[in-house]
Formats: C-alpha cells, structure tokens, sequence
C-alpha cells in the first residue's frame, strides 16, 4: 500500500492543495467521484489515458485511510 499512496500528492499549487494524482490535476475526489457513479477502473482508464490502474487504487486507499481517521504520514 506504501508504494500506491506514493501516487498521491500534495502542493498547495495544484488544484487548491487537494491531494491528487501524481501532481497532476486529477483530485482523489474526482476519481472517487468516477467510481462512485458506477464507472469501473478499465472506463477510467479508456477514458483518461494519463491515469494508469495504480492511480485509482491508490485514490481507493487514500480515501479508506482518510475514512478511518489516519493520514499518508501514518503509513510511511
């Protein structure tokens, strides 16, 4: 798990400090948001060719760490 939530960053600069993508503008929210409406991670992926399988499951576990209270820090 580790090694995918290395996929996600955070910089004041991009999209308002959001955690995202690979310091791209892809928000953990918006990818969560993709799944959330019944979207699978291979449309995501047909549909957004710079996101890679690894990114949505990252966004997977950032997001149960965030639910459960914990951050990033907590894992490393």
């Amino acid at each position: 798990m580790k090694n995918l939530l290395n996929r996600i960053t955070i910089d004041p600069e991009i999209c308002h400090g959001k955690p995202c993508i690979r310091g791209m503008r892809w928000p953990v929210e918006v990818i969560i948001d993709m799944l959330g409406s019944g979207m699978t991670i291979e449309q995501i992926i047909r549909d957004h060719k710079e996101l890679e399988k690894e990114d949505i499951l990252a966004s997977l576990n950032f997001a149960k760490l965030y639910i459960s209270g914990h951050s990033i820090k907590d894992v490393a």
